[in-house]
């Protein structure tokens, strides 16, 4: 940044029009906020992309767009979401994640002070997460034109030789398993948003799953068929949509599949089923038998798996329902459809 140009008022200022036409005061916002939050090798050459080395193998690509609401909450904010969610979907791959690109659609009087905020928890989680974010883009619209501000991430990795996860290749008697309890993030975005208080805080799970899920496939390799993140609409949607990829039945145990008291309690408050409710540092792995007890005391042996539980199986059914069984001897179906009258949450 030039000597003549004033510095940006961290503290009391806001963002204006002007610092999205190009000029010296964009110029001035990503030099002075976010190459200071993102700070690497590639953002210091000031180029509108970056140049980077292609590694040996199959590269997985991914993007996704955080418009979440509130932008602050407990454990994390919409910044530090954006860089674990576009990891997780890298890493559900089996994948080890590279780079990130970044694109801000700023509302005008949003201030900077909350905007540094959100870049620095993005800087923070890049860096614990062991990459880069190498490029982005910044737009300023009008008030009332966006809720504070909207994050579009890409990312990039490289999938290990050897490695094709996939719901079709799920097979009957294959094991469901968990990397933790249910409902964290969801609850702990809807109870700030409802204002609502709990004798225990409810923190988000938000977190990058990488190093998780490289430990599982040490321990598993091609034994795991596949995995995914159970985000918006919870593990209900996720099952479904395996169910209907793979062309099977699963029949979940319920009593198997954590869930903090705090959430139980919360869920019930608010008339929700743990089900069907976001999670964003949690996955959902379907495991050959004979490999799932050395995947499943893999992720308990990682700080993120230590809850981990095998919930369940895969059960040949032309119906593909996901069926929850209890130890009573009833059951339900579970339907993802419901999951879509919640609001949105991620």
């Amino acid at each position: 940044m030039s000597m003549h140009q004033r510095r940006l008022d961290m503290k009391n200022g806001c963002v204006d029009l002007s610092h999205g036409a190009g000029g010296r005061a964009m110029a001035q916002l990503i030099a002075g906020l976010f190459h200071e939050a993102f700070g690497n090798e590639w953002l210091a050459r000031g180029n509108d992309q970056s140049a980077f080395d292609v590694a040996a193998g199959r590269m997985v690509m991914t993007t996704d767009g955080y418009v979440v609401s509130p932008l602050f909450f407990p454990g994390g904010n919409i910044g530090s979401l954006a860089v674990h969610g576009t990891v997780n979907d890298i890493a559900m791959a089996g994948a080890r994640p590279l780079y990130l690109s970044a694109s801000f659609i700023i509302e005008e009087g949003f201030p900077f002070a909350d905007l540094k905020r959100i870049a620095d928890a993005m800087g923070e989680a890049a860096r614990e997460a062991g990459i880069a974010i190498i490029t982005g883009d910044t737009k300023v619209v009008e008030r009332g034109k966006a809720d504070g501000v909207f994050i579009s991430t890409a990312g990039v990795g490289v999938l290990p030789e050897g490695l094709d996860l996939s719901a079709d290749k799920a097979r009957p008697s294959d094991r469901v398993l968990l990397s933790g309890s249910l409902g964290d993030h969801g609850v702990a975005i809807m109870s700030r948003r409802q204002n609502l208080t709990f004798d225990t805080e409810i923190i988000s799970d938000s977190a990058s799953l990488h190093g998780l899920v490289a430990d599982m496939v040490a321990a598993g390799g091609a034994g795991i068929r596949l995995m995914r993140d159970p985000t918006r609409g919870g593990v209900a949607a996720t099952m479904n949509e395996i169910a209907q990829q793979s062309n099977l039945g699963f029949r979940l145990q319920e009593e198997s599949i954590p869930v903090k008291p705090a959430v139980a309690a919360a869920c019930e408050l608010l008339g929700l089923d743990p089900l069907h409710v976001a999670n964003e540092g949690k996955l959902v792995a379907v495991v050959a038998p004979e490999l799932a007890g050395a995947v499943l005391a893999a992720m308990r042996a990682h700080p993120l798996g230590r809850d981990a539980a095998d919930i369940g199986e895969a059960v040949a059914d032309d119906h593909r329902f996901v069926q929850m069984a209890t130890s009573f001897g009833g059951g339900r179906i579970v339907d993802w459809l419901s999951g879509e009258q919640l609001p949105r949450i991620c």
